[in-house]
């Protein structure tokens, strides 16, 4: 049998770009965790150490960096997109690139019941995140975000689930309900949109489902939230959703002669329950 090469693909990751808008007194920050790649007839750098048509990952991040500069950061969309383009341009051998940005967010500090012109503290938990696949015919586009933590203290509950000889679990009519979500939306190819309006739409419907929609469980609030979007979006064709399920477990204090009505427990990080699940349009199946 023959051996041959199989997929491949390279390119620099996690290229931290902070880019500050001074134009004005009043600065604007834009913190970006940048991971650039790029695919296509890269087979002689493998087979016989061929750098011919190999475009350096030292070029990749210098050009990361140099766009945070010279197209701006209006989003993180904007900028991949115009990233990617620019990456495949400069490659003649490359079919494809893919970048995945990471945002972190900065609020401003407040002084005096106003926000400080440039000074700023780091948001915590939550990301903003895209992934922008660009082909020399098109692209697609990825918006998400991670480690947005929620958690609801009653309207969840989750009983009458299958049972065998190791099942321990006892039927919860009234639970707590937190995890870490992890959301993933893809834009129908071609689409118009607004990066920006539309992330924050997107998050806001997820929040505002996750706390409205009596849960049964979390499986059931993945698929409430994943509808509510695709009904009020209809520029997004599909969302996915990773969300481990942080448990709290009610502590015992029968022991100190205490009752726990629900009041006091214990937060477990692991072992953790993986609900995974996409939403999608019939006519993307």
């Amino acid at each position: 049998m023959g051996i041959v090469l199989g997929p491949n693909r390279y390119g620099k990751a996690e290229n931290r770009v902070v880019r500050i808008v001074r134009d004005t007194p009043r600065h604007e920050i834009r913190d970006l965790n940048v991971s650039t790649s790029l695919r296509g007839d890269f087979a002689a750098a493998h087979t016989d150490g061929d750098q011919s048509q190999v475009l350096p990952t030292d070029t990749q991040k210098n050009t990361a960096f140099a766009y945070a500069k010279q197209h701006g950061i209006s989003s993180p969309e904007d900028y991949a997109l115009a990233l990617g383009s620019r990456l495949l341009e400069a490659t003649p051998a490359g079919t494809g690139a893919t970048i995945a940005v990471e945002e972190y967010a900065w609020d401003r500090i407040e002084v005096d019941g106003a926000g400080h012109d440039h000074a700023f503290v780091r948001r915590g938990g939550e990301v903003r995140t895209t992934t922008v696949d660009l082909t020399r015919d098109g692209a697609t586009v990825v918006s998400g975000l991670q480690d947005l933590v929620v958690l609801k203290s009653t309207g969840s509950e989750f009983k009458d689930f299958l049972r065998d000889e190791y099942t321990t679990l006892p039927d919860a009519d009234d639970r707590i309900l937190a995890t870490a979500l992890r959301a993933d939306w893809r834009y129908v190819p071609g689409a118009d949109v607004d990066w920006n309006t539309t992330y924050d739409a997107v998050r806001a419907l997820l929040l505002a489902t996750f706390a409205t929609t009596y849960s049964r469980a979390l499986q059931e609030t993945l698929y409430a939230m994943g509808r509510a979007v695709l009904e009020a979006h209809d520029d997004i064709a599909e969302i996915s959703f990773a969300a481990p399920n942080k448990h709290h477990h009610l502590v015992d204090l029968s022991p100190f002669g205490l009752e726990n009505p629900g009041e006091v427990f214990i937060a477990a990080d692991r072992p953790y329950g993986l609900i995974e699940a996409t939403v999608t349009r019939e006519e993307e199946r």
